[in-house]
C-alpha cells in the first residue's frame, strides 16, 4: 500500500481554507497519515511555498514523528517538541511551528510533504529544511505529497 498524506481541510490541489492562513486564524490544518512502512523508523513533515517571490519559502517542519502517528489535529500548538518525540523546525521566518500561506500576490502551490525514513534524525529542535533534508537523504523509505493553494483577497 503507498503512503498517503490528506487533510480533512482541502483536497489534493484544492484551496486551503482562509482559518489555516495569514487572513484567518493562521492554524495549522489536520493532516492524516495511512500506508506508513513497517519498518519506518520516523516521520519527517516539510511544507513549503515553491512560488514565493524570494525563492522557496519554509512553512512548517516537523521530524522525528512516530511511525505510529495517524496524523496531526488541527491548530497543533508553536513548541519545540511534541508527545511522542517529534521536534519543531525552524521555518523561513525563523520561527518554529506553523505559519500559513500568506502570498504577497497570486495564487501559490504549499506542498505538504512525508516522509518515512529508516531513522530518527540526529538534529536538534529548531534544524533548518536543508539540515533536515540532507541528514534524512539516503534513509528515506518512502513519500507522500498533498498540494494546497491559496490566493489573498
Amino acid at each position: 500500500m503507498a503512503m498517503t498524506l490528506t487533510s480533512p481541510a482541502f483536497a489534493h490541489e484544492g484551496v486551503i481554507p482562509a482559518r489555516h492562513t495569514c487572513d484567518g486564524e493562521d492554524i495549522s490544518p489536520a493532516l492524516a497519515f495511512s500506508g506508513v512502512p513497517s519498518e519506518a523508523a520516523s516521520l519527517l513533515l516539510v511544507c513549503d511555498d515553491p512560488d514565493a517571490p524570494s525563492g522557496v519559502w519554509d512553512h512548517f517542519l516537523l521530524y522525528n514523528l512516530s511511525p505510529a502517528t495517524p496524523g496531526l489535529p488541527e491548530g497543533l500548538p508553536e513548541a519545540a517538541s511534541y508527545p511522542g518525540g517529534g521536534l519543531s523546525g525552524k521555518n523561513s521566518w525563523g520561527r518554529t511551528g506553523y505559519s500559513g500561506p500568506c502570498p504577497p500576490s497570486g495564487m501559490h502551490r504549499y506542498i505538504f510533504t512525508l516522509y518515512a525514513l529508516d531513522m530518527r534524525l540526529p538534529l536538534p529542535p529548531g534544524a533548518t529544511k536543508r539540515e533536515l533534508l540532507r541528514a534524512a537523504k539516503g534513509h528515506i523509505l518512502a513519500s507522500a505529497t498533498l498540494i494546497g493553494r491559496y490566493s489573498r483577497r
